[in-house]
């Protein structure tokens, strides 16, 4: 299991801190340890409990070689979000969510692959022929394309499921994944209802140090599992392998 995030990371990070209490969400109540100079406490036991629990089936998922999609689009996480996704090769969505992303997959795909057109399009030699008009069109439409689209260029089908930073921002996104019944993992924090997602991990949404180290122990989890299914592949080709070489020799004993 990755690192195992510790009482004391959690506390460092600043985890434990909601919002004010006249903000808060009822529904977060079972997360809430107390009050505080009229802030509501976060019950980090709950949150260690969470984590686990996250951390398990989000294996489960990896490990059978699926996708997630990393959705992040409030400024202090957006590069965390990034980067962490960047690195174990998932999509992900920091720009922001284009109503249907999920829905209407199918017309997404055609915006993606207009990318890869535009792309194909401005290394042939016919696009310095243009005028420098169309030309600059070209890339500009390129640019905005990118921008939205860019972190899931090589997403094919549909994700297994979507990792989120702040549900109530990305309403949107957990809405559409409830809908495909597409499993929402989350950090929510004490303004939000926790009933939508199905992994919820209550956490302050809001800070950069907190926000930081549960995608990071997050992407922690998914990189064990990537490991773990590399490892789980080379097994299998060997045992093919073995089994191949058995029924040859075989074959060449009765033979001789």
């Amino acid at each position: 299991m990755a690192n195992k995030l510790e009482y004391k990371d959690l506390l460092d990070a600043g985890v434990h801190f909601g919002h004010l209490t006249r903000k808060w969400d009822p529904k977060m109540a079972p997360y809430i340890f107390m009050e505080k100079n009229g802030i509501h406490i976060i019950d980090l036991n709950k949150t260690l409990e969470c984590l686990e629990k996250a951390s398990y089936a989000l294996k489960n998922i990896v490990r059978s070689g699926r996708k997630v999609l990393f959705v992040a689009t409030k400024k202090q996480a957006k590069d965390v979000v990034s980067t962490e996704a960047r690195r174990l090769n998932m999509p992900f969505v920091t720009e922001r969510w284009l109503g249907g992303m999920l829905t209407n997959f199918s017309t997404i795909r055609k915006s993606l692959k207009k990318m890869t057109s535009i792309d194909k399009l401005m290394k042939d030699e016919s696009y310095l022929n243009l005028a420098k008009r169309e030309r600059l069109m070209i890339s500009r439409e390129k640019d905005k394309l990118e921008r939205v689209l860019g972190g899931i260029s090589d997403l094919n089908r549909l994700p297994a499921a979507l990792f989120v930073i702040d549900v109530k921002r990305e309403h949107i996104a957990v809405k559409e994944a409830q809908k495909l019944n597409i499993p929402v993992f989350a950090m929510v924090d004490t303004n939000s209802d926790p009933t939508g997602v199905d992994f919820p991990i209550p956490a302050n949404d809001d800070a950069f140090k907190s926000i930081s180290l549960i995608t990071e122990y997050v992407g922690k989890v998914v990189e064990e599992a990537l490991i773990e299914r590399k490892k789980d592949k080379e097994e299998a080709a060997l045992q093919k392998e073995q089994e191949a070489k058995k029924k040859a020799d075989e074959k060449e004993a009765v033979e001789e």
